[in-house]
């Protein structure tokens, strides 16, 4: 099980109500709508056992179709909540203050302030050129950067914060794709859960409009014949309702986000928010008007070697390998409203919820975002990107930088291949030289 949790004890204990709450909800509704509805109303007092039974087959369809995506978005959320790993320095820090700390104060969260509109504040961030998770941004062509051309840094998890990451200040920790906090599914929604919450609300939406109409047709039918009305229909009506209502408005939406490939949070800064982007450019290019150039790895104090290029430059190198491994990046803004990660409608649904009709209605595979990976960036860019290169009048790569941007394990896995051939080789020599000797 995962450690998140929330800081605050209210948001805790309301976090572990919900879902209790949602499971005798659904409980008194497959009673009300079997037994009271289909049952004793339209296969016996009505003498209707086609509308009993269809009323019957459709709600347990979705309830059960419900009850698995809600089983598949806790378990994501509990087990793999995509939270990003805490620093070193964040560490020590909570390993003090647990010490510290009386054990009724150790989980009061007293931090105030949004945290991401000081990223530097209180710990800053980490100065060593060899900074655990620095290397992971620039061997990229192109990530989210402060106007420095840094990464964003968390100064409360003390980590850099990988693109698209939003600080939660629920559970204190940063989160990729943060959508929101919901109490009713047991936490974060955020990257590896959003698909399944997507889904859940779609199947709690079918779900309530079975039981609002079966119940609603059922109560004018007792009405008109003079029954009278049934407490447990009305009662599950309303709750129905209500909760359909709710369900409803979260699947339309987070149905949009996923088409826009946003998150509440990048919707809710869209409008008066733009993106420092770190681009590629070839090595020796300088800072001009238009952008600042910043050069990874970044110098050491005291190195002797002078700065390649840009305004950080890079340490010296000892070999070609190491000039080779240099990059330079040039640090450009976004318009208003401009969205890097717009692949257009259809790709953003598919980046979110799978490339086939099965995976979007079936809890089956994570989100093919959660598991992107690629030299390029963090998530697929869009057209964003082309047109940011040709505003700012960027240089493309060379031949000889687009070819060093083997990754690890393609590297590994073609010297393992090279092993293989050899052997391959050796053994057949070996053969060879066996088959001489006998004859």
């Amino acid at each position: 099980m995962s450690s998140v949790r929330a800081r605050r004890s209210e948001t805790r204990w309301v976090t572990r109500f919900m879902p209790v709450f949602l499971a005798v909800c659904f409980g008194l509704a497959t009673y009300t709508m079997a037994k009271r509805v289909c049952v004793d109303h339209f296969l016996h007092r009505r003498q209707q056992p086609s509308a009993g039974i269809a009323f019957l087959v459709f709600y347990l369809v979705t309830f059960v179709f419900m009850l698995l995506t809600y089983i598949r978005l806790f378990l994501a959320i509990q087990l793999n909540p995509g939270v990003v790993p805490l620093g070193q320095r964040a560490i020590w820090r909570l390993e003090k203050e647990e010490k510290e700390k009386p054990s009724w104060r150790r989980h009061k969260h007293k931090q105030t302030g949004d945290i991401e509109a000081n990223p530097y504040s209180n710990v800053g961030p980490d100065d060593d050129p060899d900074s655990p998770g620095l290397e992971s941004f620039y061997s990229k062509d192109a990530f989210i950067c402060e106007p420095d051309g840094k990464p964003r840094w968390c100064h409360s998890c003390c980590t850099w914060k990988p693109d698209r990451a939003h600080h939660c200040s629920e559970i204190d920790r940063c989160v990729k794709k943060m959508d929101h906090y919901c109490p009713w599914v047991g936490g974060i929604v955020g990257e590896t859960s959003f698909k399944y919450f997507i889904q859940f609300t779609f199947y709690a939406s079918l779900c309530a409009i079975v039981i609002v109409t079966a119940c609603a047709l059922c109560t004018r039918q007792r009405l008109h014949a003079g029954y009278g009305l049934d407490g447990f229909v009305v009662a599950i009506l309303a709750l129905s309702g209500l909760l359909g209502f709710f369900s409803v408005t979260m699947f339309i939406t987070s149905a949009r986000y996923a088409l826009m490939n946003m998150t509440n949070i990048d919707y809710l800064k869209s409008k008066n928010f733009v993106h420092n982007l770190a681009l590629r450019v070839p090595r020796g290019i300088q800072s001009c008007e238009k952008y600042k150039v910043i050069t990874y790895p970044i110098s050491k104090p005291g190195d002797l070697i002078p700065p390649l290029s840009g305004d950080a430059g890079a340490r010296g190198v000892a070999n070609e390998r190491d000039l080779l491994a240099t990059r330079t990046f040039a640090v450009v803004k976004t318009e208003l409203g401009e969205n890097p990660w717009d692949l257009g409608f259809y790709r953003n649904w598919k980046s979110v919820m799978g490339n086939s009709i099965i995976d979007w209605l079936l809890p089956l595979k994570d989100s093919p975002c959660a598991t992107y990976e690629n030299n390029e960036s963090y998530y697929e860019l869009g057209p964003v990107y082309l047109r940011l290169r040709e505003r700012f009048r960027l240089p493309h790569l060379t031949d000889d930088e687009k070819g060093f941007t083997t990754s690890k394990k393609e590297l590994s896995s073609g010297s393992q291949a090279k092993e293989r051939k050899q052997k391959k080789q050796e053994q057949g020599l070996q053969d060879h030289a066996r088959g001489l000797a006998n004859s």
